[in-house]
């Protein structure tokens, strides 16, 4: 048995490490949530928590993580990542463990590899943001959960809150895992005491979240971008569920389904744990987006723990039908996956699976600036493209700029007035202008004088778009010359 629940923890976590690993550093690139990360945790803490007073106090606990990792170990794309390759191969090998504990080692070995293998897991393994830690606590606070039900033990109720209020305070919609393992409650009826304790844990995760929940609500508008529920979220949120029911479905009555297994079970069965988790999330974050627009796959991305958790089960229903050996089927099913898979997995490891680039915007300027003496940023937010790389914007002022992030306690600085930046470009001699390849939505009265004085009083020199981001000089005209443009086309629309 000891042997099972090793490997059902390092096979899925080899996996899931050699997939982090593999292009980690997507082509030398780094896009714009990222660049977030990477700014805020070269701040002090004490900028730190004047920033999340201000803004992203939602990630406030995941920068201070990584100013540490950056104050150890150096800043570069390894050491953003990697905190979170290894959070998802610890997150492949605890469901591994959850899926042994409830099924049997060949389930839990199916539901660890199929974790590993889902292209989402497989982004956020990837991305210098928190939701690969917080889909390792979301799992290591099921576990607890089931193991607390399977041994009824008081005190372990204290350690579950302790891991749903540390993954809250990284991300505060990890409790709608919380409100999954309520569900459980309800399938499995452990009676009034247990009902009572999950309760206190419950409350004194939320209550201990408060903090975070209250502080960024008053931030709202930092994710005011997000777009309202459409069809193809609807239909692919809609699909997974029906898929991991059919799942629980098929594998009914199986090993999977609790009531044989190779391991001692905990008297709950796995569908009543896997379920509430894959599908309760997803749907209470879209029924909360149908009054404020909030809904982003990796926001719930431990949904998918569920929905592997009931892989696991159906492949060991397979192979105990099939009479095929789990040694046999599963490295199988795997190696297909992954092959099924394989050009979704190349496309993720390249700069055009991220929005933008900022490390290639930033080369971009430094190559075509020549003798520009300022720089202007349409949104304010591509202000990110200094701070990441503030070596190829040396000798560059910034015109619109009238207090710095740091300052401010924000990410992207606060502006001046129109008529101020107006001033400040009408005393440059050379603009670099950095901003996005379409049109701005909904730009606001700054960006708006921005590019009125661009069109009225200076001369596009050169246009570069390159990974998700537009670099233009402009150079200023005297008032009696008429506007002109080269064959690139129009001022181009931030």
């Amino acid at each position: 048995m000891r042997h099972g629940k090793l490997s059902g923890f390092g096979v899925p976590s080899l996996l899931a490490l050699g997939l982090g690993l593999w292009g980690i550093t997507r082509e030398h690139s780094m896009w714009r949530d990222e660049a977030a990360t990477w700014q805020a945790a070269h701040r002090s803490l004490g900028e730190l928590a004047h920033m999340v007073g201000q803004a992203d106090v939602v990630h406030g606990l995941y920068y201070a993580l990584m100013h540490g990792v950056f104050a150890l170990f150096g800043d570069s794309l390894l050491t953003l990542r990697l905190p979170s390759v290894l959070a998802a191969a610890t997150a492949c090998g605890l469901t591994g463990l959850l899926g042994t504990r409830l099924a049997g080692h060949r389930v839990g070995m199916g539901a660890g590899l199929a974790l590993a293998v889902v292209p989402a897991v497989q982004e956020q393994a990837q991305e210098g943001r928190s939701y690969a830690l917080v889909l390792a606590l979301v799992v290591l606070e099921t576990w607890l959960f089931v193991e607390i039900l399977a041994r009824r033990g008081s005190w372990r109720w204290t350690w579950y809150a302790g891991t749903a209020l540390f993954a809250a305070w990284l991300h505060w919609f990890s409790l709608l895992a919380v409100v999954a393992h309520g569900v459980t409650l309800v399938c499995v009826r452990p009676g009034r005491a247990q009902w009572a304790r999950w309760g206190l844990a419950a409350a004194g995760a939320v209550v201990g979240t408060l903090p975070v929940i209250l502080t960024s609500r008053t931030q709202v508008a930092l994710v005011s971008w997000i777009a309202p529920l459409g069809w193809s979220t609807v239909l692919g949120m809609s699909g997974i569920i029906a898929f991991a029911a059919l799942c629980a479905r098929l594998s009914r009555g199986g090993p999977a389904g609790g009531a044989h297994h190779d391991g001692p079970g905990p008297g709950v069965s796995l569908a009543a744990v896997a379920l509430p988790l894959c599908a309760v999330p997803q749907l209470s974050l879209a029924l909360v987006s149908l009054v404020q627009p909030l809904y982003l796959t990796r926001y719930v991305l431990f949904t998918y723990v569920g929905l592997a958790l009931l892989i696991g089960a159906l492949l060991g229903t397979l192979g105990t039908r099939l009479r095929t050996p789990a040694r046999v089927l599963l490295p199988a099913t795997v190696a297909l996956a992954l092959l099924v898979l394989l050009p979704l997995e190349l496309r993720l490891r390249t700069v055009g699976s991220r929005v933008d680039d900022v490390l290639t915007a930033a080369t971009t300027v430094g190559r075509v600036r020549g003798s520009a003496d300022g720089v202007l940023y349409v949104p304010a937010a591509h202000r990110d493209t200094a701070l990441v790389s503030p070596g190829e914007f040396a000798g560059l002022r910034d015109l619109a700029l009238a207090q710095s992030p740091v300052e401010s306690g924000t990410l992207k600085g606060v502006e001046a007035t129109p008529q101020a930046i107006e001033r400040a470009m009408l005393g440059a001699r050379r603009i670099v202008l950095v901003t996005d390849p379409g049109p701005q939505r909904s730009p606001s009265v700054r960006d708006l004088t921005k590019q009125r004085v661009l069109a009225e009083r200076f001369t596009l020199r050169s246009d570069v778009v390159e990974r998700g981001r537009r670099i233009s000089v402009y150079e200023r005209r005297p008032p009696d010359r008429p506007a002109r443009h080269p064959d690139t086309g129009p001022l181009p629309a931030p």
